[in-house]
This record gives C-alpha cells, sequence and structure tokens, in this order.
C-alpha cells in the first residue's frame, strides 16, 4: 500500500493551459483562497500553465499570479503537482508543494483501499517524443537558451507565446482507446486498479483487463474539475464545471 493517500474531497485540475490570455485558472485559485469552493487536497495533474520553466524566469513573469496563488494556498492545504510537458522543473518556485517530476510519474497513492496512479499522460509515447522531453528538460540546455532569449531581448519566450496563442487544445482523438491500451503494454501497472491522466483532453473512461483508465478532461476546454468521492458502488470521480456558461 502507498504512504500517499488521496483525500475524500481532493480536487483534480488537469490541463488549465494557465497563461495571460487564458485565466479561468487564476479565477478558481482565487475561488479556493476564498472558500467558495472547499478541499484540503487539491492535485494538479500538470500543463496547468502554458509555459512554465523553473530556469527560464521571463516565463515566471508571465505566471506570476497564479505561482503566488499557489504558494498561499499550499500553506493551507496540500497541493500536488505533477509537472507537465508545459512545466516542469517547478520545485524552486513552489517550496511547499510536493512536485513529482515526471520521472517519479505516476504517483501512487491509496484511496479505501485501492491503488491509484496518478501521472500527466505524456509517458510511453515513442522513442522520439522521449529524446524531445529529456532534452527540453535538460537543466544545461535550459541554461544556454535562457542566456540566448536574454541577448535577444525575449525572442524566443516571446515566439513561444505566440505559437501557444494559436494552438487549439480541445480536439478528439480518433481510436483514443487503441492509443491508451498500446501505451499501457509499456508501463507497469501491476497491482494498481485505477490509472488517472490528463495531457490528451478527452474525458473518457476505460473499463481495461488490466485496470480502469480514466483521462481528465482538460479545464482549458471546459474549465471542469474533478472530486474525489467515496468509491461505493458510485464513480470515483464526481465532475462539476466551474463557470456555467460555455466558453
Amino acid at each position: 500500500m502507498s504512504p500517499n493517500t488521496l483525500r475524500l474531497g481532493a480536487i483534480l485540475i488537469a490541463d488549465a493551459h494557465c497563461a495571460p490570455w487564458r485565466t479561468p485558472f487564476i479565477d478558481f485559485l482565487r475561488s479556493l483562497e476564498k472558500g467558495e469552493i472547499q478541499t484540503s487536497q487539491l492535485v494538479l495533474m500538470g500543463d496547468v500553465f502554458d509555459l512554465l520553466f523553473g530556469p527560464i524566469e521571463a516565463t515566471h513573469a508571465l505566471n506570476a499570479e497564479g505561482i503566488e496563488l499557489l504558494n498561499r494556498l499550499s500553506k493551507r492545504m496540500e497541493v500536488i503537482y505533477l509537472e507537465g510537458n508545459h512545466d516542469f522543473l517547478l520545485s524552486g518556485l513552489f517550496p511547499q508543494v510536493t512536485v513529482v517530476p515526471r520521472c517519479k510519474q505516476p504517483w501512487i497513492a491509496s484511496f479505501e483501499g485501492k491503488t491509484i496512479a496518478l501521472s500527466h499522460g505524456d509517458s510511453a509515447m515513442g522513442f522520439g517524443y522521449e529524446a524531445y522531453t529529456a532534452l527540453i528538460r535538460n537543466p544545461y540546455v535550459l541554461k544556454v537558451l535562457h542566456m540566448i532569449d536574454n541577448a535577444l531581448g525575449g525572442w524566443i519566450v516571446r515566439k513561444l507565446v505566440r505559437a501557444m496563442q494559436r494552438k487549439h487544445h480541445c480536439k478528439t482523438i480518433e481510436h483514443f482507446d487503441v492509443l491508451i491500451s498500446k501505451r499501457l503494454k509499456h508501463q507497469k501497472t501491476a497491482d494498481t486498479e485505477m490509472l488517472i491522466e490528463g495531457h490528451f483532453h478527452q474525458n473518457r473512461t476505460f473499463d481495461l483487463p488490466e485496470l480502469q483508465y480514466v483521462n481528465l478532461a482538460a479545464f482549458a476546454c471546459n474549465e471542469r474539475y474533478f472530486s474525489v468521492q467515496s468509491s461505493q458502488n458510485q464513480p470515483l470521480l464526481h465532475e462539476a464545471v466551474f463557470r456555467k456558461e460555455p466558453l
């Protein structure tokens, strides 16, 4: 049994892609701080910020309000942050948050006698992706990029910002069940009853032979978040929408 515990009433948020041009996650954090939404445990499933890289200070400025809010909340509740492919090397930014890097995922927790695995979801994606993600997370590479960006007056970060502003996050992936089945063949799932991931933005659940697989909706697409409820005769995760009106 894992020493980590997923608490009753915990809130899970995936793929908020928070940025100066996309701020509903900031409003959500404010609601948590005001007590309008209640929880003792906040689990962030990665890609919470659209561009946040620990060694790149220009990305801190883009997300200053969100960083400050999370740090204040982490003094009042347990915050677990699974790093994604848009937000990584974050432990120095969030001293009281349990930051889980990609290499330590899935984060394994117990709930009502069940073993639950939680991961951002960008694992087992093939050699090319593995090489790419190792490169972009290399602190020496990021240090060099940081120096080049400074020398060019922030040109690299501005180019990334423009690319993210054009990106469409909300797409249906055809044959998603086939993709997940292939990925799970390359992951250790023994003794795990449920795997919860983000990354793909699909909001779908599969009952597979080895476990139940849950892919969470992207908060960036529809402001959906999930709370943990008793798993006795009902789904583990309760889905809610932060705003009632469509985006």
